[in-house]
């Protein structure tokens, strides 16, 4: 039997669902449509297998989800990864972080902002930038009304334009929750 894990690593565990996931052989043509588009356009995961239970929520989720992280206007690729990591850092979704923090090592070529993260969480002290888009992230994710003006004036400090702030809202708040869904639906195991 596996366990489940609960300190954060790049290194991406299986996550196990709690409920029988949709099998491909006997999806319905609703769910097998609503696969047609998976996030970040790869292969059909055990998590979608298993949000495909309810394939109207499914088909607007994915397209949504590819066009937050993946969209080619606006925020950095990387930056939306660190808000990804924010969110999970403070939803303590061990999947997500492993996820997104090693596509954020992947993007930047350098592994020390998320050492750092997953070593010191939310009181992770990084280089200017990283620090005012993580800041922000949290802040965030622990609640919305904790994002204050001085946040959004550091990112403009910076020199975010106003769709540079509202992508990294949406990142950070799809993660807020697709946490949660991780967590209710399942749990990262060692594989």
């Amino acid at each position: 039997m596996s366990s489940p894990i609960h300190e954060f690593t790049v290194n991406v565990p299986r996550w196990s669902p709690y409920i029988a996931p949709v099998e491909m052989e006997k999806a319905t043509p609703e769910q097998l449509d609503a696969m047609k588009v998976t996030p970040s356009n790869k292969k059909i995961s055990e998590y979608v297998l298993t949000l495909a239970h309810d394939p109207e929520s499914l088909a607007v989720r994915s397209p949504l989800f590819n066009a937050i992280m993946y969209g080619k206007e606006g925020l950095a690729p990387a930056e939306r990864e660190l808000g990804a990591i924010g969110s999970s850092i403070v939803n303590r979704c061990v999947y997500c972080a492993a996820v997104h923090g090693s596509r954020y090592n992947q993007l930047t070529k350098r592994t020390d902002v998320v050492e750092k993260i997953f070593t010191d969480e939310t009181e992770a002290e990084l280089d200017e930038y990283s620090q005012a888009v993580f800041d922000f992230a949290v802040a965030l994710a622990k609640s919305p009304p904790a994002a204050r003006e001085e946040h959004v004036q550091d990112l403009e400090g910076l020199g975010f334009a106003t769709l540079d702030a509202v992508d990294l809202v949406l990142a950070t708040a799809i993660f807020g929750w697709a946490n949660r869904l991780m967590h209710i639906l399942g749990e990262p195991v060692q594989s």
